[in-house]
């Protein structure tokens, strides 16, 4: 009947994502959008990260962008209100805590996560720095980047699971092997050049085979940073 609004369930909307031809479909709030004429929707991508023919309500927040991108678009019917299949490992009071602050769901380990990387790519450079000119002061400033390194990385390392499970359903891949296996490589190179510093400080100072074992150690630091880095933001952007 003319005037009808038509209701989407989320498996429907899902088909109008783009591909071969077909038209693309976004939601937001419960209203269903034709983005079809937007040139940033033509692929059924939008920015290479956001999926046409899906919900779009707790993303909108991460673009450079506000609602009224949205509302210029036209709207095609409602979304019906279900439950997300992805969702039904969640118990329902974190849901309603997640529709009331959208952060604590995705931001807590791409939040927590850059204190550890910024401090053990740094801590390397101090270390060299301290090698080259022989100033005191770059050692002290990298031991205090290392202490901060050591206190941030167990945080990192506790939301990243938090994240894994809250928005991929503790599905196991390939990702996740490499960010739980070099994670568990990172702090334990951070303890053990740690506990190195504290019980020989002067380590800099020793016979060239400690010191070129500490500098090494200390060196690694950086392509396993770099690794968890890389992994971590095939998650997050994946196309």
């Amino acid at each position: 009947m003319e005037g009808t609004v038509k209701e989407f369930t989320r498996e429907e909307l899902a088909r109008f994502n783009g591909e071969d031809g077909k038209p693309v479909y976004i939601a937001f709030e419960g209203t269903v959008y034709d983005a079809s004429e937007s040139k940033l929707w033509k692929t059924g991508f939008h920015m290479r990260r956001h999926q046409a023919g899906t919900d779009l309500s707790e993303e909108i927040g991460g673009a450079p962008h506000g609602v009224e991108v949205l509302k210029r678009l036209p709207q095609v019917g409602t979304l019906k209100a279900e439950k997300d299949p992805m969702d039904e490992h969640i118990p329902e009071i974190l849901l309603a805590v997640y529709g009331k602050i959208p952060m604590l769901r995705r931001h807590p380990h791409p939040m927590t996560v850059h204190f550890p990387i910024a401090f053990m790519m740094l801590f390397p450079v101090l270390t060299l720095l301290h090698l080259v000119t022989g100033e005191e002061s770059f050692a002290i400033s990298s031991f205090h980047v290392l202490v901060a390194g050591l206190a941030f990385t167990p945080v990192a390392l506790l939301t990243g699971p938090y994240n894994w499970w809250i928005n991929y359903a503790g599905k196991w891949s390939k990702i996740i092997a490499v960010k739980m296996f070099g994670s568990l490589i990172l702090i334990t190179l951070i303890l053990v050049i740690f506990m190195w510093r504290i019980l020989v400080p002067d380590i800099m100072l020793q016979p060239s085979g400690a010191r070129i074992i500490y500098i090494m150690l200390s060196l690694t630091l950086v392509p396993v940073v770099s690794i968890l880095g890389w992994f971590g933001a095939k998650m997050t952007f994946p196309h």
